[in-house]
């Protein structure tokens, strides 16, 4: 049974056998599997950029440019990623950039729970506290 969660495999047919030419800058023409959308780039940006040595998005620390510049990423910027850093193979190319996306909901899902929990626990508090005070 294959695991329906696990990271699709490349389709490689065309592409020359064995060639792995991540890394190889702005010429480069990366291998079908690498371009497309992608989340990580879109919604962690300038991290994202450097951790993918793809230092254009930088420009996301400009205000009002930097919206502009995660959409760019958004669209390029997996092409870019594979372009400017070394990777194993397609697959693990794939993988990484999967948990750029994860780890982004982790902790987006993370911060509007406490948020939420705050918003209740602290009116709670409050009543509480006006309660004890004889209020």
């Amino acid at each position: 049974m294959t695991n329906p969660y696990q990271t699709p495999a490349a389709n490689m047919k065309g592409y020359p056998e064995g060639e792995n030419n991540s890394g190889g800058g702005k010429g480069t023409v990366p291998p079908p599997g690498v371009a497309g959308w992608g989340w990580g780039p879109f919604l962690w940006n300038w991290i994202w950029a450097i951790g993918n040595k793809t230092w254009i998005g930088l420009l996301c620390l400009i205000p009002y440019v930097g919206f502009v510049v995660s959409i760019y990423l958004g669209i390029k910027g997996r092409e870019l990623a594979w372009q400017n850093k070394r990777w194993d193979s397609v697959e693990h190319f794939n993988r990484v950039q999967r948990k750029w996306t994860i780890w982004w909901l982790i902790i987006f899902v993370g911060i509007a729970g406490i948020g939420i929990l705050a918003a209740i626990a602290i009116p709670q508090y409050a009543e509480y506290a006006r309660r004890a005070h004889g209020g």
